[in-house]
């Protein structure tokens, strides 16, 4: 068996020339990793899009009606930053079925990647930072109602604080949220997570691996999680035109590795999503986020799963 590796067509929405949040990136990642032999066809599985009772499971029936329906006030829309359109609504719940998707095929196989997800930023009641629906909080509640898992650690080391999730899981002890992030970058106002870890501007590859090897074999230690969540954001790359730290790819090469080694070594699941990645060279951000299912890919082999 190999890698499961989930993927949508309709990942890809069409958005106005120039406009920075690059869509296409999701289907060129899909076709480097075909092309670069990471992954074979068989390996990829469509998620389904969920129904609206799912979404509620976090976000409140206003925001999720508003937005599929189009009727966010222009102050909504624009701190989403994502200019509205049925496809883009259509998307955004399949890319929540794919996360949802993965965190049950992670159980099963051990490490499961999706091609997208990693929306951080998005509140109950809003949306924010080019985030709707908060993916990782909703396929989070979907597997704690269903009985599968009670215990969950969300790894979260895109750039940006994961402030949508924290707020969402603030009082409640079956979710433990860890963010590594810039400590000095949107979001303006940062919401307390379980643990916090802010890094100055311009970190380079080594000191981050050992600030991570700080924090994370503790935590897996302490909160014995069922599963846990893996935002990969690449935004802390040091090309990223919305990150200000100083990775490499090569950086975050490793890191992927030691993220998925640590946990998978210890008997931890392993769901990741590709989180956030900004720049003009789409060849660039889509080649950074396969980085994560190339070492998914190793690890799975080594450890046999």
């Amino acid at each position: 068996m190999d890698l499961p590796i989930i993927y949508h067509p309709d990942y890809v929405v069409p958005l106005p020339e120039g406009h920075r949040f690059p869509m296409p990136k999701f289907r060129m990642l899909y076709e480097m990793l075909l092309a670069d032999g990471v992954a074979k066809p068989e390996q990829f599985h469509a998620p389904t899009k969920p129904l609206p009772e799912i979404i509620e499971l976090v976000h409140t029936p206003e925001y999720v009606q508003a937005y599929c329906q189009g009727t966010l006030d222009g102050k909504a829309q624009r701190r989403i930053g994502l200019p509205w359109s049925q496809a883009l609504v259509n998307r955004t719940c399949i890319a929540v079925g794919g996360t949802i998707l993965t965190a049950k095929m992670a159980l099963e196989s051990g490490i499961a990647c999706n091609t997208a997800g990693g929306t951080h930023h998005a509140f109950p009641s809003y949306g924010s930072g080019f985030c709707i629906f908060n993916d990782l909080a909703i396929a989070s509640r979907v597997l704690q109602k269903s009985g599968i898992i009670k215990k969950i650690l969300i790894v979260d080391l895109d750039v940006h604080q994961g402030d949508g999730t924290a707020f969402i899981f603030q009082n409640d002890d079956s979710v433990f949220t860890f963010s590594m992030h810039c400590e000095v970058n949107f979001p303006g106002t940062k919401q307390k997570s379980d643990l916090d870890v802010p890094l100055p501007v311009g970190m380079e590859d080594d000191e981050y691996l050992q600030t991570l090897a700080k924090y994370l074999p503790d935590l897996l230690t302490e909160v014995k999680p069922d599963l846990i969540f893996y935002d990969a954001g690449v935004d802390s790359h040091i090309d990223d035109k919305l990150g200000k730290l100083a990775l490499t790819d090569r950086g975050l090469f490793r890191r992927d590795m030691q993220v998925l080694t640590t946990c998978v070594k210890e008997g931890y699941p392993v769901a990741c999503v590709i989180g956030g990645g900004y720049t003009e060279d789409l060849n660039a951000v889509a080649y950074r986020h396969s980085l994560l299912h190339r070492a998914a890919s190793e690890v799975y082999q080594q450890h046999r799963l």
